[in-house]
C-alpha cells in the first residue's frame, strides 16, 4: 500500500461494488485516509439536518452494506425495537466510516467500501484511526448537543476508545457505554475468540445490552 508525501494512503479501487452495482467503484483502502469519507464527513457535519430525538443510539460499522442488513446490526436492532418505540431513539453508525446517521447509509462511500480494522497490525495505521475517529466522533456531539437527550453506545475496542475520547474532546457525556467493563474483561478471561474482547453478536453481551438499556429506558421515564 501506498502513501502520498503527506503520508496519506493513495486511494485504490476495484470495479465493481456489492450487490452488483457497477455505478461506484468499491474503496479497498482504509476509509479514514481517503477524500470521499472526508467530503461526506464534512456534509454530515455542516448540511445534514439531523432530525431531534430523545435517545442516540451508536452502533459500529459493520463489514456488509447496508449495515442494517448486517448479521451482527439485525441482531442488535431487534433488541432496540423490542425496549424502544422507534420515535424515540436514532441509529448512528460510527467507525472506519466515520459518523453517519444510520439513514443515510446507502449513499456514497458508506455501500460502497470493504475494510476490516480488526485485522490490521500495522500499528501506524490503528493509531491514525483512533485520531482520526476521535475527531469526527467529537464533531458530530458537538454538532448535534441539542439534538438528542441521552447517548447510548455498544462498541468495543478503538472504537469504543475513539467514542470515549470524542465525547471527551467535545465535553458531550455518553450516558450509557456497553458493554460494561467488567463484562469485557469477563469474555477476555473466559472465551476462546477469534478477537480478544469477542464479538458484540455474542449472547453475553446482547443479553447485558438487551437488559441495560431497559433499565435506561425505566430511569427517564421515572426521571423526565
Amino acid at each position: 500500500m501506498k502513501r502520498d508525501e503527506s503520508g496519506n494512503h493513495n486511494s485504490k479501487t476495484s470495479t465493481s461494488t456489492p450487490d452488483g452495482d457497477n455505478k461506484k467503484p468499491l474503496l479497498t483502502d482504509p476509509p479514514f485516509y481517503l477524500p470521499e469519507f472526508e467530503k461526506s464527513h464534512r456534509f454530515i457535519i455542516d448540511e445534514y439536518e439531523v432530525e431531534k430525538k430523545d435517545i442516540a443510539i451508536f452502533l459500529p460499522c459493520a463489514v456488509k452494506k447496508p449495515y442494517s442488513q448486517s448479521p451482527s446490526h439485525k441482531l442488535i436492532r431487534m433488541i432496540i425495537s423490542q425496549v424502544l418505540p422507534p420515535e424515540m431513539y436514532h441509529i448512528v453508525v460510527f467507525g472506519t466510516c466515520g459518523v453517519i446517521p444510520g439513514e443515510l447509509e446507502e449513499m456514497y462511500p458508506y455501500a460502497h467500501y470493504k475494510y476490516m480494522l480488526g485485522k490490521v497490525n500495522d500499528q501506524k495505521i490503528r493509531d491514525d484511526f483512533l485520531r482520526i475517529e476521535t475527531d469526527r466522533v467529537a464533531a458530530y456531539l458537538e454538532k448535534t448537543k441539542d439534538v438528542y437527550k441521552y447517548r447510548v453506545a455498544y462498541c468495543l475496542g478503538l472504537f469504543r476508545e475513539s467514542m470515549i475520547r470524542g465525547a471527551e474532546k467535545s465535553g458531550v457525556p455518553i450516558d450509557l457505554i456497553l458493554p460494561s467493563v467488567e463484562k469485557i474483561q469477563r469474555v477476555i478471561e473466559e472465551e476462546d475468540c477469534t478477537f480478544q474482547e469477542g464479538s458484540l453478536s455474542m449472547d453475553d453481551y446482547l443479553g447485558e445490552f438487551c437488559d441495560e438499556l431497559q433499565k435506561f429506558r425505566n430511569s427517564k421515564k421515572s426521571n423526565p
